[in-house]
């Protein structure tokens, strides 16, 4: 090796030991606090273990909870066919109250006829 070689390791060799005595260490967000001893905690992990998961969903949750109501099946069904006949209580302006039917004194052949000469391009009869 020639003498350039050998300074240039060795002046990388302590740029890199200096690199490192001057780098940060890192501590965390936060530093770790609690009251509970390491007993407390284990009891409460072995508690949380043995219980039912909250955050469960779907077939994991369990058996569905009963639901007791105090109307009876033909009173709710009662209640549905009024709401299904009465306004759309989630409709906005023009389309709040239930459509009328509208009767047309035009007859189905003529309707017909000047859709499809509107169709075509033809001239309209006025």
């Amino acid at each position: 090796m020639t003498a350039s070689k050998l300074l240039s390791a060795v002046a990388v060799a302590l740029m890199a030991v200096a690199g490192a005595a001057h780098a940060e260490t890192y501590e965390g967000v936060h530093r770790l606090t609690s009251a509970a001893s390491r007993a407390d905690v284990a009891a409460q992990a072995v508690v949380a273990a043995h219980s039912a998961d909250p955050y469960a969903t779907g077939a994991n949750a369990g058996p569905a909870q009963v639901f007791v109501s105090s109307v009876s099946r033909d009173e709710v069904r009662a209640q549905a066919v009024v709401a299904a006949r009465s306004e759309n209580p989630y409709s906005e302006a023009v389309t709040s109250r239930v459509a009328p039917v509208l009767a047309s004194g035009l007859d189905r052949a003529s309707v017909r006829a000047e859709a499809r000469a509107a169709v075509r391009g033809d001239a309209l009869p006025l």
